[in-house]
């Protein structure tokens, strides 16, 4: 698809939360204190699955890629929040917010597709120990974790060279805190609607499979864990996924709510709040949850302090 320069706004005026009646400092401390936590954290998570031997499993490998994916959509989205909060004439130019919007998506599918495979790698340990080294093998892991990168950031480079190939005449006011698909397909004067169909046919069905397959996996897995005789082993076997479990369901739950939820009748304070909950909360709290629920993690932690 040839890129077209056509673009006439040259910067983009985001209006962040609006009026915050002088709580501008307030909300930049607690932004500034949460993305330095999920920073700290999700680094914490990926030095330790680098330096612990008993952390080289598929699964942790799988976390530390989920926790670089954190990192990165954090970076592309709070850094900029921040300066917004107070600034309220903060400015972003088009090729910045079209930038963020990139590196934001494809951090988020990026995400999508490692939860996938997660919870499948939870299933075979559960549903199918036997099969699991000979699966979840080494070279598996690798092609998997090449794959989910290359597949998220080409599908949401296609996303961006679409529209590039828009014209955006103005106005030039997005009522949000980041460059979000829809707030930016409703600055350009041009038809979106083959956009919106090639995002559809690309994003929907790829979203749907992912989705499916994290309820079946876990279906499965609800059901093994119940068919075991003993209390104890249920509770070991339940604790081996809880932490992904709650990651899971607060991913999807966040997104169903931001995205599925009918706007129409929903103030855009609403909205902005969803979307604090998936792109500043969530990659905060995934690394608290993995190393307050997991007894590996834990332990991995304890030795590098002593070490240390």
């Amino acid at each position: 698809m040839p890129v077209r320069n056509l673009t006439m706004i040259t910067e983009i005026h985001l209006l962040g939360f609006g009026n915050l009646h002088h709580l501008n400092l307030l909300v930049f401390v607690v932004l500034l204190l949460v993305y330095c936590i999920t920073i700290c954290g999700n680094l914490m998570i990926m030095f330790l699955v680098s330096r612990s031997r008993s952390l080289h499993s598929p699964m942790y490998f799988f976390l530390s890629q989920l926790s670089l994916s954190d990192s990165l959509m954090a970076t592309s989205i709070t850094p900029n929040t921040l300066r917004v909060v107070m600034d309220d004439d903060a400015t972003v130019t088009f090729m910045g917010c079209l930038t963020q919007f990139y590196f934001f998506s494809a951090s988020l599918a990026l995400e999508s597709i490692l939860l996938t495979g997660m919870s499948y790698d939870r299933y075979l340990a559960i549903c199918n120990p036997l099969r699991y080294s000979n699966i979840m093998d080494y070279v598996f892991c690798r092609r998997f974790i090449v794959f989910s990168w290359v597949l998220s950031f080409s599908v949401i480079l296609n996303h961006v060279l679409a529209i590039c190939n828009l014209e955006f005449c103005g106005p030039n006011v997005i009522d949000h805190y980041f460059c979000d698909l829809s707030p930016l397909l409703e600055l350009s004067c041009s038809d979106t609607f083959i956009v919106q169909v090639e995002v559809t046919l690309l994003v929907i069905p790829m979203a749907l499979f992912q989705f499916i397959l994290v309820i079946v996996s876990y279906s499965y897995i609800i059901f093994t864990i119940l068919g075991i005789p003993s209390v104890t082993g249920r509770q070991k076997a339940f604790s081996t996924c809880s932490s992904h479990l709650t990651v899971v369901s607060m991913y999807y739950g966040t997104l169903l709510c931001t995205y599925l939820v009918p706007t129409r009748g929903q103030s855009l304070t609403v909205s902005k709040v969803l979307s604090l909950l998936y792109t500043v909360l969530i990659p905060c709290v995934n690394p608290i949850i993995y190393s307050l629920r997991n007894k590996d993690i834990k332990e991995a932690f304890n030795r590098w302090i002593l070490i240390g």
